[in-house]
């Protein structure tokens, strides 16, 4: 679904413990948090949110596994299908001397593999324009962006405990 011609309430907080407590009172009143932007990580933003466990170490793993994989595939049949060799006395399939090629393949296969993951699954790319609800948020400032379309609170209620929470401003933003 699309954030296009959406009506959004946009709180701004200076302190990040004040927005994390913020988001607690606001949850626990019953209203649908869009999300927090903040300029740095916060400790368990992400729990008081209810984000989802992260499977990006699976992903990890995959991509891993697949690098390993294709090194073992290249240097079994090259060194000793395609073009057999025998170097210092080896047998042509030795799988010691493959170790630092299999390192190095599964060690490349997961760096680009989460790259890409990453760019993928947060939606950055070139041509993508950025969802902001206050440039302030990548300086100094907490934002906390409540979709009111899906919360049943009116407006002013909404308003009034964003304020109550500490939010230096509020403000509503269409996007």
């Amino acid at each position: 679904m699309t954030d296009a011609n959406k009506k959004f309430l946009v709180g701004v907080y200076d302190d990040d413990d004040v927005a994390l407590a913020a988001v607690t009172k606001i949850k626990n009143a019953g209203v649908k948090i869009y999300e927090v932007y903040s300029p740095f990580a916060i400790h368990g933003m992400d729990i008081a949110l209810d984000h989802p466990r992260t499977r990006i170490g699976i992903a990890a793993f995959c991509f891993g596994v697949t690098g390993f994989l294709c090194a073992l595939l290249l240097t079994t049949w090259t060194m000793g299908v395609d073009w057999p060799m025998i170097i210092g006395g080896k047998d042509p399939i030795s799988l010691p001397n493959y170790v630092p090629a299999m390192f190095e393949l599964t060690v490349l296969f997961t760096a680009f593999g989460m790259t890409i993951a990453f760019f993928i699954t947060n939606g950055l790319g070139p041509s993508v324009k950025p969802l902001l609800f206050d440039a302030r948020c990548t300086d100094n400032k907490f934002v906390m962006a409540i979709d009111l379309g899906r919360n049943k609170m009116s407006e002013a209620d909404i308003t009034n405990l964003i304020k109550a929470t500490g939010a230096e401003e509020v403000s509503i933003k269409q996007i």
